[in-house]
């Protein structure tokens, strides 16, 4: 019998890279940091499967590999994915949803404090011997607790997030959706909200949609123009659902508060890029699912996908365009 052959983009856990050994022939990335897209398109001619994060997966990509049949994303986003071109070939394509709800879910609520209590404003201030009083108005910041959160995209994170805010902050959660999550809403007693009004009445607004055509700059001038000037704006979906010219205006000019951003237009972001300039804003590289655990659990969950569709059995996270 013939076995698979994959290509792992990525550092994997030793259990993980020896389970796949028992089903396919491996080879690994490595080298230090991330992949370049033109060493993976070196590597991938006679490859079955690949498992990766970010690089697009186009037709250009598949000319190089005419042999494959499973790309597996070790993330919860696929928007890497050129759906209408794995279509033409049959690629299936899968994500890792699920594992990573918790950690990121954590990291938004870092955030949250970091950017409303300036504490990376203040961590600098303590450091660079500026703190003479215990009483400098100049680094109050603003409450959490019991405060309005306001989440657009009410997926597994968006819950996660949303049982934090109600049950550990004792929050007001609205949230705004394609559909509206009715067992959320009777769980964890969250509300629907048009986006109109969750951007009017929220103190923190959380923006976790996934990346698509709609959410294109979903965030531009008008919708920071309708949030509270002493609101906070947190985003850790995709840096292109906003516009970031309007976000750094907003900041700038007090429309909004402050921000906490993982995610950016462009990444690794520019070091001439304004965010870097304002101290009312904390900036994270890309960080969400970022712990040993959540990402060794990632990894084994993305293997399982590869070797199960590879196997013929069928994987448990198609991707839902791909599914047919």
């Amino acid at each position: 019998m013939i076995r698979p052959k994959v290509y792992i983009a990525k550092h994997f856990p030793k259990e993980v890279i020896q389970y796949m050994q028992e089903h396919c022939d491996c080879e690994e990335w490595e080298g230090e940091g991330e992949i370049s897209r033109e060493t993976l398109l070196s590597n991938i001619s006679d490859k079955d499967g690949v498992i990766l994060t970010s690089i697009k997966i186009d037709k250009e990509f598949l000319e190089y590999a005419p042999n494959l049949k499973v790309v597996s994303n070790m993330s919860v986003g696929y928007d890497n994915f050129d759906l209408e071109a794995m279509k033409s070939r049959n690629i299936i394509g899968t994500n890792t949803p699920g594992v990573l709800d918790n950690s990121v879910a954590d990291l938004i609520f870092g955030l949250i404090l970091s950017s409303a209590r300036r504490i990376v404003e203040c961590d600098k201030y303590v450091r660079q011997g500026k703190w003479k009083s215990q009483y400098d108005e100049n680094y109050y910041g603003i409450d959490v607790y019991g405060k309005t959160i306001g989440i657009i995209g009410m997926g597994r994170i968006g819950e996660a997030i949303a049982k934090r805010a109600k049950f550990g902050f004792d929050m007001n959660v609205f949230y705004h959706n394609r559909s509206r999550k009715i067992e959320a809403e009777k769980n964890l007693g969250v509300k629907y909200s048009d986006l109109e009004s969750l951007l009017k009445k929220s103190d923190f607004v959380v923006l976790m949609t996934p990346f698509t055509k709609e959410t294109y700059r979903l965030m531009s001038v008008n919708e920071f123009n309708l949030m509270k000037k002493t609101a906070v704006f947190i985003n850790a979906s995709r840096g292109q659902t906003v516009d970031e010219k309007a976000l750094i205006e907003a900041l700038k000019t007090g429309e909004i508060y402050a921000a906490g951003l993982d995610v950016y237009e462009k990444e690794p972001i520019e070091a001439n890029n304004e965010l870097l300039k304002l101290n009312n804003v904390v900036v994270l590289p890309h960080l969400g699912s970022a712990t040993w655990e959540t990402r060794n659990d990632m990894a084994r969950v993305s293997a399982e996908n590869m070797v199960k569709a590879l196997v013929g059995e069928i994987a448990p996270n198609i991707v839902s365009e791909l599914k047919k």
